[in-house]
């Protein structure tokens, strides 16, 4: 990757323009069955869109503060890299009562409700779908997000000496401490351009997203990322291991 990439987003353009047509994220939850995968090309879609909404029609601005109540999993993946693009800081478990908006999963609207600027909702459905009918005062994510542009310019660049992460366990990172975080995790767990790291982590610690996310990107590699991983059997995850070509594992 680029040396000088000092954000995510920074990262993620690198892989982009690197080769757009690799896999970047294969994502299973073993609770439902539902496997996707994203090349970098389309993850990158996925990213554009989301930064247009969440700086767009949401009106979020660079210092914003997001509450993420989100799984691991894939869309999770592309709303980090989206506040990242628009400058937001990514509070991920974060109080929503303190939060400027929030982006909760279905089984944390509740506790978003306590926020009150912008909220959205994702139903977290297989293929992205929407929910059959909204929640009370919360966008629905898969509705809104298809029409938004597919190329993402911020309105003011992204400083990467700020606030870019807050998680559990870390505290608060700037954008280049995260991107120099996950370079050196990248070398501790041996990622190289093509490694494909399977991880059954989860995102509500530094450990869980950098395996789950920064760590591939940063690399040049590849993430196979497994949400409910305790319900597949050891011979599942062996074949799993062979079937994905994974290199490195994170559970």
């Amino acid at each position: 990757m680029n040396a000088t990439d000092r954000t995510p987003a920074d990262l993620l353009r690198s892989a982009l323009a690197a080769d757009p047509g690799r896999p970047l994220i294969t994502f299973y939850d073993d609770a439902t069955g539902e496997r996707v995968e994203l090349s970098v090309a389309t993850f990158a879609n996925w990213v554009a869109k989301t930064a247009n909404l969440l700086q767009g029609d949401l009106a979020a601005e660079p210092g914003d503060r997001l509450a993420l109540l989100l799984p691991a999993h894939w869309q999770t993946a592309v709303w980090l890299l989206a506040c990242s693009s628009v400058g937001v800081v990514a509070d991920v478990g974060g109080d929503p009562a303190g939060a400027d908006l929030v982006v909760s999963g279905p089984d944390a609207l509740d506790a978003a409700r306590a926020c009150s600027g912008e909220r959205v909702a994702l139903a977290l459905r297989p293929l992205g779908g929407r929910f059959p009918q909204a929640p009370a005062g919360f966008a629905d994510y898969a509705v809104e997000v298809p029409s938004q542009g597919d190329r993402f310019a911020p309105y003011a660049p992204v400083d990467p000496d700020e606030t870019a992460l807050a998680v559990g366990g870390a505290g608060e990172l700037t954008g280049a401490e995260l991107v120099e975080r996950a370079r050196a995790d990248a070398g501790t767990l041996g990622l190289a351009p093509g490694s494909r790291l399977l991880s059954g982590l989860s995102y509500d610690t530094w450990e869980g997203l950098s395996s789950g996310l920064y760590a591939p990107l940063a690399s040049g590699g590849s993430v196979v990322l497994c949400r409910h991983l305790d319900q597949l059997s050891g011979d599942g995850l062996a074949k799993r291991i062979e079937d994905e070509r994974v290199t490195a594992t994170a559970k």
